[in-house]
C-alpha cells in the first residue's frame, strides 16, 4: 500500500468513516470534506496523520491542510476509494447553504467583493510604484526633478491608478448580479450608468466645482464614481428584479424585454432612491471608520491589531473588505492594512517560536511552513495548525499584533492598496513608509516570538494537551 493511500484511509476513518462524508474536494493546499455530522470528527486523530499540517472546520467544510502537491495526491487516493467527489467551486456553493443566516450573509458578502480585490491590489501596487518613482531622491538618481516629469507620463500613471476606482460601481454591480443570480452583463451596464459622463462627476461635486442635478426640486443626482454601497444595493435589487421579470415575460420576448425593463427600472431607482440614501449611509460609515482609525496615542491600532485574528477565526473578516475599498476609493490610502498586517505577522512569530522550541519533528515540520505562510499573508495554517491547538501561542500572537498595530497607528502608516500583507505587503508602502512598515512588523513578530518562547509553549505543555 502506498503512503498516500494509507493517509487517505486514515483521513476517512478520522472524520467519522465513509458514512459521515458527503463529498470531497480540494484546493491548492487543503483537502475539503463536507461531513454529515462534525461531532464525529476526531480532531486529534486527524492532526496526528502523517503530512497533515493542520485541520479546522470553516464555511461548512472540514478543511485539512496538506500543502501544495501533496493535497493533489491524497485527493486522488481518496477519490480512488470510491467516495463522492465534487469540484471546489460546486462544493463551496453547497457549503454556502449551511450555517446560520448571519454566516450565510457574511459568506455572500465575501463572494461579492473577493473577486474584485485582485484588480484593486494591482491598482494599489501601481500607486505604490508611482509614489516611489516620483520621490525626489529616486528621480535624483537619474538626474531628474519632479518638474522634469512629462505631463504625458503623469497621465499614463493616472490611467493605471484611477481607472479601477472610477468604474468601481460597475465592478461591484457586475459581481453582485453574478452572486445573486442575475445576468452579470446587465449588472455591468447598470454600474456603468452610475458613472456615466452625462452625470455630474462625484469628485467635482465634492470639490465644489459642479452642482448636482436636482430632480423634483429636492433629490440630488450625481455620478457615483468610487462609491460602493449604492452599486451593491442596486445590484442586489436589480438581480432579484431581473429574475422576477424573466419568470413573467414570454420566452419569445425575454431577450428584449428583460434587460430593457430591468435597466429602466433600476437606473430610476438607483439615481433617485438608492443612490441618494446609501451615499449618505456610506459617508457615515467612512466618517466613523476614519474617526476610529485616527484615535490618538495608537489606541485604534492597539484594539484592532489585538482583535483582528479573533475575527479571522470567526470567518466574518470579509466584511471589512468593503471598508478598505471605501477608504481607498475616497482617500487613496488605507490605514487599516498596516494594523491587520501586524496581527498576521505576529501569529507567524508565535508559530515560529513553537517550531524552534519544540523537539517534536512533526511539530517542527508543521510549524516552520505555517510561520512562512503567515509571513506571506495567510494565517490559517499557523492559527489552526499550531497556535490555537496549544492556546497560549495564539494569545501571545494577539499581544504581538496589538503592539505592532499600536506602532502602526502612531506612525500613521497608510497603504496604497489592500489584501496583501506582511512580506508581499511591502509593495504597498513604497510611498516613503517602507522602513516604518518593516519596523512595526518586526516588532510584532519579535514580541509574539519572545512571549511564546518564554511563556507560551513547552513540550511539557504539548504532552499535557495531547494526553
Amino acid at each position: 500500500m502506498s503512503e498516500n493511500r494509507r493517509i487517505a484511509e486514515e483521513v476517512i476513518e478520522a472524520v467519522g468513516g465513509r458514512e459521515n462524508i458527503s463529498s470531497v474536494a480540494h484546493c491548492a493546499t487543503r483537502l475539503r470534506i463536507m461531513v454529515n455530522d462534525k461531532e464525529l470528527i476526531d480532531q486529534k486523530k486527524v492532526e496526528d496523520i502523517q503530512k497533515v499540517k493542520g485541520a479546522f472546520f470553516n464555511s461548512g467544510q472540514y478543511q485539512i491542510i496538506f500543502g501544495t502537491g501533496t493535497v493533489n495526491r491524497v485527493y486522488e487516493e481518496v477519490a480512488g476509494l470510491g467516495l463522492a467527489t465534487m469540484n471546489a467551486s460546486d462544493q463551496k456553493k453547497e457549503a454556502a447553504k449551511s450555517g446560520t443566516r448571519f454566516q450565510r450573509a457574511i459568506r455572500t458578502f465575501g463572494d461579492v467583493f473577493v473577486p474584485i480585490i485582485p484588480v484593486l491590489v494591482a491598482t494599489g501596487l501601481f500607486m505604490g510604484l508611482r509614489g516611489l518613482l516620483m520621490q525626489e531622491q529616486i528621480l535624483g538618481l537619474f538626474g531628474l526633478t519632479p518638474d522634469d516629469v512629462s505631463a504625458n507620463l503623469l497621465l499614463f500613471t493616472e490611467v493605471l491608478t484611477d481607472t479601477a476606482f472610477i468604474f468601481l460601481p460597475a465592478l461591484i454591480a457586475w459581481s453582485t448580479f453574478r452572486v445573486f443570480g442575475g445576468s452579470p452583463i446587465i449588472g455591468l451596464v447598470l454600474g456603468l450608468m452610475l458613472v456615466s459622463p452625462s452625470l455630474p462627476n462625484a469628485w467635482s461635486v465634492a470639490g465644489g466645482d459642479v452642482t448636482p442635478i436636482e430632480f423634483f426640486g429636492f433629490i440630488p443626482v450625481v455620478g457615483y464614481q468610487a462609491s460602493v454601497l449604492p452599486a451593491f444595493i442596486a445590484g442586489i435589487i436589480g438581480a432579484k428584479l431581473e429574475r422576477w421579470i424573466r419568470k413573467r415575460v414570454p420566452e419569445s420576448l425575454d431577450l428584449i424585454l428583460t434587460p430593457f425593463l430591468t435597466l429602466l427600472v433600476m437606473i430610476i431607482l438607483a439615481l433617485l432612491v438608492i443612490g441618494p440614501i446609501f451615499h449618505i449611509v456610506e459617508n457615515g460609515i467612512l466618517s466613523v471608520a476614519k474617526t476610529v482609525l485616527s484615535w490618538p496615542f495608537g489606541i485604534s491600532g492597539l484594539i484592532i491589531g489585538g482583535l483582528n485574528q479573533i475575527i479571522v477565526i470567526t470567518g466574518v473578516h470579509h466584511v471589512f473588505n468593503m471598508l478598505e475599498i471605501q477608504l481607498l476609493a475616497e482617500f487613496q490610502s488605507n490605514p487599516y492594512n498596516a494594523i491587520v498586517t501586524c496581527s498576521t505577522a505576529a501569529q507567524g512569530g508565535a508559530a515560529l517560536a513553537v517550531a524552534m522550541k519544540t523537539k517534536s519533528a512533526k511539530l517542527k515540520a508543521l510549524g516552520f511552513p505555517s510561520a512562512l505562510s503567515a509571513f506571506l499573508g495567510i494565517t490559517e495554517p499557523a492559527l489552526f495548525g499550531v497556535n490555537l491547538r496549544y492556546g497560549k501561542p495564539f494569545i501571545m500572537g494577539l499581544i504581538g499584533g496589538a503592539v505592532g498595530g499600536f506602532l502602526a497607528s502612531l506612525f500613521q502608516l497608510e497603504a496604497t492598496g489592500m489584501s496583501v500583507t506582511v512580506i508581499p505587503g511591502t509593495l504597498l508602502y513604497l510611498n516613503g513608509q517602507l522602513l516604518a512598515y518593516i519596523l512595526v512588523n518586526v516588532v510584532a513578530v519579535a514580541v509574539a516570538f519572545a512571549l511564546t518562547w518564554m511563556f507560551g509553549y513547552s513540550d511539557k505543555m504539548k504532552n499535557e494537551i495531547e494526553q
